[in-house]
């Protein structure tokens, strides 16, 4: 299983520089399309239902400061372990059919659907906001026929 910021630093490697907002919802949605495929998760670390949609905090720690990120900027470069070729092939799947949208674009995606919105329940608009985006809520949603989002269609 690879890690949250090996998994951003491969998406990194085939969009070059993005926003952060834009690699956090990337990394996000590769990694429910392995809940939804495997019933796996990509890697351990969890999202939050920050304000902005999805962010895990892990990868926010490797990125902080900064609103655009190139390759090879999150890890030293000798540090950074190549992703599995079932867990490239879903990184891989995300970048074709979603990376052609923005940072906001991704972002407003993820606040029209239920696993974020689940999980700021209760928050308001700008509350911030730690609750974890259940992996559970995540697969379920996902892996619906009702779900619109084009990465999940032919699922």
């Amino acid at each position: 299983m690879t890690d949250v910021v090996d998994a951003a630093e491969y998406v990194l490697s085939r969009t070059g520089y993005v926003s952060t907002m834009k690699l956090q919802k990337l990394v996000f949605y590769a990694d429910a399309l392995s809940l939804v495929r495997t019933s796996r998760p990509l890697f351990p670390e969890d999202f939050q239902a920050w304000v902005n949609g999805p962010v895990c905090p892990e990868l926010f720690r490797a990125h902080r400061g900064r609103f655009i990120v190139g390759p090879g900027e999150l890890r030293a470069q000798t540090d950074v372990s190549l992703p599995s070729v079932e867990e490239r092939s879903l990184l891989d799947q995300t970048v074709a059919k979603l990376g052609h949208l923005d940072g906001e674009q991704l972002s407003s995606l993820t606040h029209s659907e239920r696993p974020w919105r689940d999980a700021r329940s209760g928050c308001g608009v700008e509350d911030r906001c730690s609750a974890v985006i259940s992996p559970d809520s995540i697969r379920g949603y996902y892996s619906s026929p009702c779900c619109p989002n084009p990465l999940f269609s032919a699922t």
